[in-house]
């Protein structure tokens, strides 16, 4: 039940057409004084209007000095002013995997989605800014109509006359809802936070990719040194198994050495199609992250590859709010379910339209645009609902606790970046350790080679174990490379984890008071993706 129109002032009278003793028509027109009083009072009440609901404050959570698994060196060296830069797979000092990441950042359809996403959420944002306008509409319009024999039509005299009549009109009109309670600016400020919580979700899914990209292309090289290696250790127990087979013709070696020298030549052909699969699987994956089919894509293997560990700026955890894209955006999703309680609030007020319209009007086109045809109506409306139900009770109830739903979110995404760089540390910081020990294994196994390579010319030890001393050699080259392979992979994961260079103040500083949306989205091929947002809503 609404009531509308509760009042309407003097000036909001339309005119009319009166006849003068000449006949021609006269306009009452509104008095000048009453339109100043009438704006006057619109723009007074615009500037006294108000925000309802709750000004927005970050929640509040926990944060460590320092991280737990941090080594001594790293807690020294935290520095606060230190971030990771925006091309973080340069460190690596690989050409083939910048040109990859960066075709991804191009080509990649999972980020397009993201960026068209964010566009959508840009122009949701101006969608809401434009309620706080006027709406302004003309219309033109012709009509013809005659009446039935014997009948009447009325002249724009005002006279009656039998036949056909013609009728122009011209006139344009204008709507404008006071945002009195703040309704419409809060439902900007919502949609500006989920704008921006949608930039932090492209700057993930950006982050995301391109660590995806780095991961399994560092696996891939991992294989490529794999199955060079387990070539080599086939062609030995090849060898081993051919020299069993032999003295067990001769007699000096039994069936079961013959059995287990056949098992560990199978194992190792089965170790090296398991390593063939792991790699093919990797290129067809970085294949679908840079855009590209399967099948037209391919990586040349380097079984010589070295890893490169570059030292990576921890920061505090402090910093973690700002360079972590999924605990601005659920911040921001906090913020814009904040906004939406004000919104919610504001249905408890009546609201207050105003209105007017103006035009000419008359039976021929010729004399349309002339003063005595002129008709305007002025005047606003005021309309509040007085029963529903409970319904908007129920609304302010539902937006209160979706806030306090995102916020436990938000508390709960802090934890879980906190939880991330610690596992990311512990990896890194061990795996650290186990490369050193297989550097040391390996260069004691070197020595061991060599021992049996010169027994073996002395005549102290057979061939057969120079080849298992060779076995045991490579095996230990395996370890390593894998151990690198993996702290390889595990500090990129750790500068996913803090932010791959991303910052929610740059955004900010990149995009601060933005209204506008990004052009359209070139081509995957062509398109390079950036990044803006807008500045949150004052506090």
């Amino acid at each position: 039940m609404k009531i509308v129109s509760l009042f309407v002032p003097p000036f909001a009278r339309s005119t009319r057409s009166v006849e003068s003793p000449t006949g021609l028509p006269h306009v009452l027109l509104p008095s000048r004084r009453l339109l100043q009083h009438g704006i006057a009072l619109a723009a007074v009440l615009c500037l006294a209007a108000c925000a309802l609901g709750p000004d927005y404050r970050q929640p509040e959570v926990q944060v460590p000095e320092s991280f737990k698994e941090g080594t001594d060196w790293q807690r020294a060296q935290a520095n606060p002013q230190a971030s990771l830069a925006s091309d973080w797979w340069r460190m690596y000092n690989d050409d083939k995997l910048t040109s990859l990441i960066e075709q991804s950042q191009k080509a990649n359809q999972s980020i397009a989605a993201a960026e068209a996403a964010y566009r959508v959420a840009l122009a949701i944002v101006q969608v809401n800014r434009a309620q706080l306008f006027p709406v302004i509409g003309a219309d033109l319009s012709a009509t013809r109509s005659g009446t039935p024999s014997g009948g009447t039509s009325r002249s724009a005299t005002g006279s009656i006359t039998p036949g056909v009549s013609n009728d122009f009109i011209a006139s344009a009109s204008a709507t404008w809802e006071l945002d009195l309670w703040g309704a419409i600016r809060r439902q900007v400020e919502s949609a500006r936070g989920t704008a921006q919580a949608t930039d932090a979700q492209l700057a993930g899914q950006r982050l995301s990719i391109a660590a995806s990209v780095a991961i399994d292309y560092f696996e891939l090289r991992q294989a490529d040194i794999d199955i060079q290696l387990l070539e080599q250790q086939k062609d030995i127990n090849s060898r081993i198994l051919y020299m069993t087979q032999e003295a067990y013709r001769q007699g000096m070696a039994s069936n079961d050495q013959v059995l287990a020298a056949q098992d560990n030549l199978e194992v190792t052909i089965a170790d090296l199609q398991t390593t063939h699969i792991v790699r093919e699987q990797d290129e067809h994956a970085i294949a679908v992250l840079v855009g590209e089919p399967p099948a037209n894509f391919s990586i040349a293997p380097d079984p010589s590859y070295a890893f490169v560990l570059p030292e990576i700026p921890l920061g505090l955890p402090s910093q973690l709010l700002q360079r972590r894209y999924d605990v601005v955006a659920a911040e921001r999703t906090a913020a814009s379910a904040n906004a939406l309680i004000g919104v919610a609030e504001a249905a408890f007020f009546p609201t207050v339209t105003l209105s007017a319209t103006g035009g000419f009007q008359h039976n021929t086109f010729a004399n349309l645009f002339s003063l005595p045809n002129r008709f305007w109506t002025l005047g606003p409306d005021l309309a509040q609902t007085i029963f529903d139900g409970g319904a908007r009770t129920a609304a302010v109830r539902e937006a209160r606790a979706t806030y306090d739903q995102d916020v436990a979110n938000y508390r709960n995404t802090v934890l879980t970046a906190f939880q991330s760089v610690e596992d990311s540390l512990s990896s890194v910081n061990h795996l650290r350790q186990q490369t050193q020990s297989f550097t040391d294994i390996l260069q004691r196994n070197q020595q061991l080679f060599a021992s049996s390579n010169a027994q073996f010319d002395a005549g102290a030890a057979s061939q057969q174990d120079v080849l298992t001393q060779q076995l045991t050699l490579l095996l230990a080259e395996q370890n390593l490379s894998d151990t690198q392979a993996l702290l390889t992979q595990s500090s990129v994961a750790l500068i996913r984890n803090l932010g791959g260079g991303w910052d929610f103040k740059d955004m900010q500083s990149t995009g601060a008071n933005s209204t506008t949306s990004p052009a359209p989205a070139k081509p995957a091929s062509d398109q390079q993706q950036t990044s803006t947002a807008e500045t949150p809503p004052p506090r």
